[in-house]
């Protein structure tokens, strides 16, 4: 019996152990953290061995694959002894991708992704195509498959670390929206190898696969020019007219796909905003690829409900709008949320600090923030970035203690957001803990 071994106790990985055990795989499962008590129970009723707050090398080096999840990084000495050794290590993705026959559909980018691929599932169920929502966005691919649920259709969110861990994994529809710096303390902070691991969305395409992307992103459009790309282009664009693929006319989104367009007002896109535009450009693309009727899928992009935690209006209070945009964890996003906002703005920002460049806020943070609420156990870097825009930054300890700081600061037809254009791992559990706390702090003004 082949020894599967799982690093990381989380949806992922706990989901690859599931299919590994129904597969016929002898699984251990090895988490240096504390695991949870719900994926322990998991893991007990499946018999799937297990520890936690270590990893026993001797163990796990006897393995014949190893299935890392997603928040290991890949230079830890433990991988890099695996792979020393002839180890295959591989994301959970790769690993379930093995078992299924379903067609794929990735969806990568710094910002959207999440957004692009809950619409894209919702245009397919709508169309009544047999399709999970799986990969980062928080159900596991590999979970599905062990329950007996292998669809016609997949639609995964890809982060930039599941794509490191995919080899051979190919997509048949592959969507990248865009590229900012992002994770940067992952990759070195080399943003080339950032790039290239996005670009991995891509790798093992054949001519009739499909490859849709932003033409109107400056680093995709380089990295693009020294690719031999062979599979079929179905670029996106709010600026110049294309082939195939999706822009805009006169105020009209226009998808033109296989010489037949799909056409509707962008008054008429439930999601609005410049960046929520190319969402719906993706989406409606790899759609019409799959030749999903027309009014279906216009249908689809005015009756969708945004997702929580990204520019999600929570209540207004003495007319003081709250947006919960916790999904926000890099600079690009908190630059999309602040864009599509056109009242005054007491912004609470701050976090784990991923190699933030704030200087690409300056000039749209003193048009459009009154005020600055800190949310972070070091805020030194964001207080020094604003102090000469901003005059009133104040530092909060924890979730209620910001939202009383912004509650004090605005004032009628203003907007309170929490937009923290950082990872929360430092005050929350992940960005979903921090915009739940965000929504039942306003909700108990």
């Amino acid at each position: 019996m082949q020894k599967l071994i799982v690093l990381g106790a989380g949806e992922s990985g706990v989901g690859a152990g599931h299919l590994g055990k129904v597969k016929g795989w002898e699984v251990f499962l090895s988490d240096k953290g504390s695991i949870k008590e719900k994926y322990k129970n998991v893991l007990t009723n499946l018999e799937i061995e297990f520890e936690e707050g270590k990893h026993t090398s001797e163990k796990i080096l006897q393995a014949d694959l190893i299935v890392k999840s997603p928040g290991i990084p890949e230079d830890i000495p433990l991988v890099v002894e695996a792979r020393e050794k002839g180890i295959k290590v591989v994301s959970e993705i790769e690993f379930a991708a093995k078992y299924s026959k379903a067609k794929l559909i990735g969806i990568t980018g710094s910002n959207g992704k999440t957004t692009t691929a809950t619409l894209t599932q919702h245009i397919l169920k709508n169309a009544g195509l047999n399709s999970v929502l799986a990969g980062n966005i928080g159900n596991s691919m590999a979970a599905e498959i062990a329950k007996g649920n292998d669809p016609d259709f997949f639609v995964l969110e890809l982060s930039s670390f599941q794509l490191d861990g995919m080899v051979k994994t190919k997509l048949d529809i592959a969507v990248l929206l865009n590229i900012t710096e992002d994770h940067l303390d992952r990759y070195q902070y080399v943003f080339q190898n950032y790039i290239d691991s996005k670009f991995r969305i891509i790798q093992n395409q054949k001519a009739n696969d499909a490859f849709i992307y932003c033409a109107d992103d400056e680093v995709i459009q380089k990295q693009m020019e020294g690719l031999e790309l062979t599979q079929k282009l179905f670029p996106f664009s709010l600026k110049t007219q294309v082939q195939q693929g999706a822009e805009i006319s006169n105020n009209q989104l226009n998808i033109k796909v296989n010489q037949i367009n799909c056409t509707m007002s962008i008054q008429n896109l439930a999601l609005q905003g410049k960046h929520n535009i190319y969402n719906s450009m993706a989406a409606g693309v790899a759609a019409r690829i799959l030749e999903i009727r027309k009014d279906v899928i216009r249908d689809s992009l005015s009756d969708f409900e945004s997702i929580e935690h990204r520019l999600e209006t929570v209540v207004t209070v003495y007319g003081v709008d709250y947006i919960n945009d916790s999904k926000a964890t890099n600079i690009n996003s908190t630059w999309y949320a602040l864009e599509t906002i056109d009242k005054k703005i007491v912004w609470i920002v701050g976090g784990v600090d991923k190699g933030n460049d704030y200087s690409i806020l300056a000039e749209i943070v003193k048009e459009k923030v009154k005020a600055i609420v800190c949310l972070g156990k070091d805020n030194a870097k964001i207080i020094e970035a604003f102090k000469g825009d901003i005059e009133t930054i104040v530092e909060a300890n924890n979730m209620t203690e910001a939202v009383g700081y912004s509650y004090q600061l605005a004032s009628k037809d203003e907007v309170v957001l929490l937009s923290p254009a950082c990872a929360s791992f430092d005050l929350f559990d992940n960005y979903e803990d921090r915009g739940r706390q965000f929504k039942e702090a306003v909700r108990s003004l």
